[in-house]
């Protein structure tokens, strides 16, 4: 039997640095980026994203970013097949794939498959869609966390489309889908996985993501909310709901001011970043990167570049 083929996982909290690594690591390594973040897919959403930039895009071949209309909800299912063809044309090419991104649950689905049969409709994801639309997200959040504490810590009541699957799956089962997901997680997977994941001391991380949030309204994101909208984006729409986007309408709706929505998206990005921290420790292969303890970008670059070079061997 053939040896699995060789892939690097860079992953890590949002703003610890995960895109300049990932550009230096490809092109050392002669590799192609696969993005693995559950808004980067969507056109159009570049500044709030934090997107590789253009110029940063034409040093290294980037896949599933810019591949879905925002106006549309894009899921893992259709993640998948898409990620796993670049991954395969990655290998065929005889380059390195470098799975990069901070949405753990795809970098799960893509590299162990999950079963996507819950994309069916049923009458009870209706019911609880109406019931999200009548209550909001958040109640039906706080269900979740009554029922499956470990998926509500995982899962931003934003995300409406994976509460109501949550919600949908135990009452189906009996059963919580943190498990299911713990059950997959430890399935065996095609590739011959080095999982790194970059990490900061937690007051170093949030004064990154402050700086960052603060960068964003500097580089336009409220102009970019405002072009997105007209574009005919529903406000409604998962694109529109996420971590900054959602806090711009509020603003631009007049619900608060331009101030407070800064505000509401640093306080949120501290809380995903302790989501994704929550997620990257239940990978029982991950090897932790935490950037305090090297002298530098480049101390820590080369750190890195020697694991994936004992990896692929």
């Amino acid at each position: 039997m053939s040896e699995k083929p060789a892939v690097i996982v860079l992953t890590g909290p949002t703003a610890v640095g995960k895109t300049a690594l990932s550009l230096r690591l490809a092109e050392t390594l002669d590799g192609e980026i696969v993005g693995a973040d559950s808004m980067q897919v969507y056109r159009g959403m570049d500044v709030g994203t934090a997107k590789a930039s253009a110029k940063e895009r034409a040093r290294v071949p980037h896949h599933m970013i810019d591949v879905a209309d925002p106006a549309r909800d894009f899921s893992v299912a259709e993640y998948v097949p898409m990620a796993e063809a670049a991954l395969r044309g990655i290998l065929a090419r005889g380059r390195l794939p470098l799975i990069c991104g901070g949405t753990g649950f795809y970098i799960q689905a893509l590299l162990k498959g999950l079963d996507f049969s819950e994309e069916r409709e049923s009458g009870l994801r209706r019911q609880l869609q109406e019931r999200m639309e009548r209550e909001g997200p958040e109640a039906l959040h706080r269900e979740l966390a009554k029922i499956d504490p470990a998926a509500a810590a995982a899962i931003h009541p934003n995300n409406r489309k994976r509460v109501i699957r949550a919600l949908e799956y135990h009452r189906e089962t009996g059963q919580r889908i943190s498990d299911l997901n713990q059950a997959q997680q430890e399935q065996e997977s095609p590739y011959r996985v080095l999982y790194l994941v970059l990490d900061l001391p937690r007051e170093t991380l949030y004064r990154r993501i402050e700086e960052r949030v603060d960068q964003m309204f500097a580089q336009g994101l409220e102009e970019e909310v405002r072009a997105l909208l007209a574009q005919g984006v529903p406000a409604g729409s998962t694109a529109m709901q996420a971590l900054g986007y959602k806090e711009m309408l509020d603003f631009l709706e007049g619900r608060c001011t331009r101030e407070e929505a800064a505000d509401r998206i640093k306080l949120g990005s501290r809380h995903y970043a302790k989501r994704q921290l929550t997620w990257f420790r239940r990978e029982k292969d991950a090897v932790w990167l935490d950037k305090s303890r090297f002298a530098g970008e480049e101390d820590l670059f080369r750190a890195a570049l020697a694991l994936c070079r004992e990896h692929i061997g």
